[in-house]
């Protein structure tokens, strides 16, 4: 597709070789699937990248494949002038992403970061999420995605924990990661911090504790979800407040970390909504 079709397309600068900084960033970013030293994160594909510009989140740099040119149209008049637009041949994009099957179009997005103190005090009201050991990074992204949906104020991510901001992590999320606070923390810190400020500490168990329905998630909680296989550790355990249990078929011996994180938000946010009616009905 020729420039006059699309006269944005002027915009893209193209790259050929896999030293250019911009390219050895996004490689890196992608690798490890952290954060870059500058608080950017990779991301990968058309709607993710949206995600990112509908949140507010500055971009650095946009990446797009020779075979993927066509979509550029699309997308580069929703990225401000001062954004750099690479264009790489479609090797040098695929050696430097994450996909097995890449979109043909990357970006680095500077992503808000917060301090432990900042969530504890803006988690006031509750609930906040503990993320103690999850490893599955679609496991973590649902956990994010229905954090947001469910009213969470905020993430921890402990020791053990997978990255959120690898890209499988991100793209699980549907966009949650780039809007929820989060931030990695010791979770011996975190538990000081949050005794400090009269949180109640609840953990998910699979194996003991009060019915999920019987459990008080209506105050100022915070909510720890432990590894997929091992659960929360044994020291943690006994630093909670409460052990919650979800009642399901003992066919099944547990449900999936993401899966049981999102009853248990959806629970704490129908009891916070029914808490003002339930004191009506008192008076």
């Amino acid at each position: 597709m020729s420039h006059s079709t699309y006269p944005e397309a002027g915009r893209l600068r193209r790259i050929e070789g896999r030293h250019n900084s911009l390219v050895k960033e996004l490689r890196q970013a992608f690798g490890h699937g952290e954060l870059t030293s500058a608080g950017e994160c990779a991301v990968e594909g058309f709607r993710i990248i949206e995600e990112a510009i509908r949140s507010g989140l500055k971009l650095r740099a946009v990446f797009f494949s020779e075979s993927a040119q066509s979509r550029a149209a699309r997308l580069l008049p929703q990225i401000g002038s001062h954004v750099e637009t690479l264009l790489l041949p479609d090797k040098l994009f695929a050696g430097s992403v994450s996909s097995e099957s890449p979109q043909g179009i990357a970006a680095l997005v500077n992503v808000k970061r917060f301090t432990l103190p900042e969530i504890l005090d803006h988690a006031s009201n509750g609930p906040l999420l503990v993320i103690a050991g999850v490893q599955d990074p679609g496991n973590l992204g649902t956990i994010l995605r229905s954090a947001e949906a469910f009213g969470a104020k905020g993430v921890l991510l402990g020791e053990g924990t997978v990255s959120a901001y690898n890209n499988k992590v991100i793209r699980a999320s549907a966009g949650s990661a780039f809007r929820i606070p989060m931030a990695k923390v010791t979770l011996g810190d975190a538990i000081t911090g949050m005794r400090e400020r009269g949180f109640r500490l609840l953990a998910a168990s699979s194996h003991k504790g009060v019915p999920l329905p019987q459990a008080d998630l209506a105050g100022q909680t915070a909510i720890f979800i432990g590894n997929e296989g091992a659960g929360l550790d044994k020291k943690l355990l006994t630093q909670m407040d409460e052990l919650i249990i979800i009642p399901h078929s003992d066919r099944v011996e547990s449900l999936n970390a993401g899966i049981a994180a999102s009853i248990v938000l959806y629970e704490s946010t129908r009891q916070k909504a029914g808490s003002p009616a339930d004191a009506k009905q008192e008076r």
